[in-house]
């Protein structure tokens, strides 16, 4: 027990201060699901096929939706401009957001952020305005992608713990994050604004093949990691989680906003817990992790592209993802969580 809890603490400090796990956490993950799952005493050969197995599907989506996205860039951005400029701005940021949101779960929440990026490098927007869609999207992104097991890690990764199907995620959490995103497409219409007098922004530069395959082994790698992570931390799990009330399992998943919460999912999830107790993990890990870059893999990339800093992403992330955070749990608490 003394070994896991190392291991757990060592995941989830050593992302969030040093610089090259951070910039490796793939690798650094891996490393530490094999790691924990021997000293959690669960690594055999049945853990291992499955480890090997989960992937599989995330990866091949994420590989087959990047070369698309290489060879039809172009194509897009023009179909992007040609697009926005037939209807209403506001209706199109609208489209966007909620389009992308639900997009994710089929396209992976990776290949939705670069499509993000590419129609957010031809608006003409204002810095604040450009911001403010790119976080109020990836909120979007996050949430929809976790409606099936290819959308992001976290839904492959909960899908495989639970040994549920398909359309398990879509039946447990689809009816709190579907309206989610259609207000947070709504919410960006409000918000944000077109430049006037600017004109079309130049795109985003083409993805290398390197890049995609690189980008597709690393996906394969950090849901093997965390696979083997989940089941190592089960002991931790029934020990300390199983009793705590889903209440304050979901503020406690704020820490969501600087972790990854396909990590924290993988350590949090167990079979043992009721449906209401993952559904108060699912929707604190998937809410939080949009206030701030490092909670979310659409994060970290959008703001890798558009040049986003951490304060400019957390003064717009940190209030949005407060003010949903209090909805939900009010909803939560209404319908008797």
């Amino acid at each position: 027990m003394i070994g896991l809890l190392i291991i757990l603490l060592l995941v989830l400090f050593l992302p969030f201060t040093v610089k090259v796990v951070e910039h490796n956490l793939e690798y650094f993950l891996f490393i530490m699901g094999i790691l924990a799952a021997f000293v959690g005493g669960v690594l055999d050969t049945k853990l291992l096929v499955q480890a090997l197995e989960d992937p599989i599907k995330i990866t091949l989506a994420v590989l087959l939706a990047g070369l698309l996205f290489k060879w039809f860039q172009n194509q897009l951005g023009h179909a992007i401009t040609a697009f926005s400029n037939k209807i209403p701005f506001p209706l199109f940021i609208a489209i966007v957001v909620i389009g992308l949101g639900f997009l994710s779960s089929i396209i992976t929440a990776i290949i939705a952020a670069l499509v993000l990026v590419l129609i957010i490098s031809n608006l003409p927007l204002q810095r604040r305005h450009e911001v403010l869609l790119t976080v109020i999207a990836c909120f979007s992104i996050g949430l929809g992608a976790a409606l099936t097991p290819i959308g992001e890690p976290l839904s492959t990764i909960v899908t495989s713990k639970m040994g549920e199907d398909f359309l398990y995620l879509l039946e447990l959490v689809g009816p709190f994050v579907i309206p989610g995103v259609i207000v947070l497409g709504i919410f960006a219409a409000l918000v944000v604004k077109r430049r006037e007098g600017l004109g079309l922004q130049s795109s985003t530069e083409t993805e290398s093949y390197k890049e995609i395959i690189v980008r597709s082994v690393k996906i394969y790698l950090f849901v093997f990691g965390l696979t083997m992570l989940g089941a190592g931390f089960e002991p931790l799990i029934n020990a300390y989680l199983l009793d705590l009330s889903p209440k304050i399992l979901y503020w406690v998943n704020m820490i969501s906003a600087v972790l990854d919460n396909a990590t924290l999912a993988a350590a949090e999830v167990s079979p043992a817990m009721s449906a209401s107790t993952i559904e108060a993990i699912l929707l604190g890990l998937l809410i939080s992790g949009g206030m701030l870059i490092p909670g979310n893999i659409p994060n970290i990339i959008s703001a890798g592209k558009l040049n986003i800093t951490s304060k400019e992403w957390a003064r717009a992330g940190v209030p949005i993802g407060l003010a949903i955070m209090v909805i939900y749990f009010v909803i939560l608490i209404v319908i008797g969580f």
